[in-house]
């Protein structure tokens, strides 16, 4: 990566709103240059017009291969390279497993999933040829635990933990580093009714169970503990690192919630290491 000081180029998807709002803003503020996708690059452009020699703002169907590898072609061909890519884009998704139809589960993985594995795909080629490069894949606190009416979000962002420890080690001898980011619940629309897909099957009997994370979901739609521009300041600041981490969590309520996780699952595997250890040849 070029020095601290230095200028990068930033590819950053999802940046209508949110943290890659945040993201977008806190680099261009830093005298970066940002290409953005968005559904609407005209909202981009148009809130960030002072900074427009320095920004290209893009539409983009992440759900489209031709669309993604057009983008990265793009931001190439004009900016002459990208430095830092950020996987942002992705949505929630509320519902018990068996309320949730068939489409809108692979609606789910192809943004929150199978888009930051094309998007990343189609940048990995410049960064092996320059031996440099930074992935950041947003996750979530639900990435490393779960919880009821969760569980097809979770597995998003569970895939997404997976392909980031392997790619990390895949890319380490190459130059490339790759950091995970873990958010707990931030001030941003992500649980607003615009934002937010609930499953269109309502199952009374999950009512005290799924049903109650649709309630909470209301209630605490802009209560959350997190500040997204804190959160976009603090991503910059760890591109900054020499030796970023593979994992980083945001938010005491990440922290929380994660560490008491790790503590309960190794609970858990010591409970029944006796079993685990009786699977093996005796020989």
């Amino acid at each position: 990566m070029p020095p601290s000081s230095s200028p990068l180029i930033w590819f950053i998807t999802g940046t209508a709103h949110g943290f890659g709002w945040e993201l977008l803003r806190a680099a261009l503020e830093r005298g970066d240059r940002v290409v953005a996708t968005s559904r609407t690059p005209e909202k981009i452009e148009k809130a960030f017009a002072p900074y427009a020699h320095r920004l290209l703002a893009l539409e983009v169907n992440l759900k489209n291969s031709a669309d993604i590898e057009g983008a990265v072609e793009k931001a190439l061909s004009t900016f002459g390279g990208v430095d830092i890519l950020v996987n942002n884009a992705g949505y929630g998704l509320f519902g018990a497993l068996e309320e949730l139809c068939d489409e809108e589960i692979r609606n789910l993985f192809e943004i929150n999933f199978f888009a930051l594995l094309k998007v990343t795909q189609a940048l990995l080629p410049h960064f092996r040829e320059r031996r440099r490069g930074h992935i950041i894949n947003l996750s979530s606190m639900a990435g490393r635990t779960s919880r009821a009416g969760l569980g097809l979000y979770s597995a998003t962002k569970f895939a997404i933990e997976g392909l980031s420890e392997a790619l990390a080690q895949e890319v380490r001898e190459l130059g490339i580093k790759v950091t995970v980011v873990e958010p707990g619940g931030f001030r941003t629309n992500c649980l607003s009714k615009e934002a937010l897909s609930l499953a269109s099957t309502i199952i009374e009997d999950y009512s005290s169970s799924a049903g109650a994370l649709r309630s909470w979901s209301e209630r605490f739609h802009q209560q959350q503990p997190g500040n997204p521009a804190l959160a976009a300041e603090a991503i910059v600041k760890m591109t900054q690192l020499e030796n970023p981490p593979l994992h980083l969590l945001l938010g005491h309520d990440a922290y929380e919630a994660v560490t008491t996780h790790l503590k309960s699952l190794l609970q858990e595997i010591e409970q029944w290491r006796e079993i685990t250890l009786s699977t093996e040849f005796k020989d």
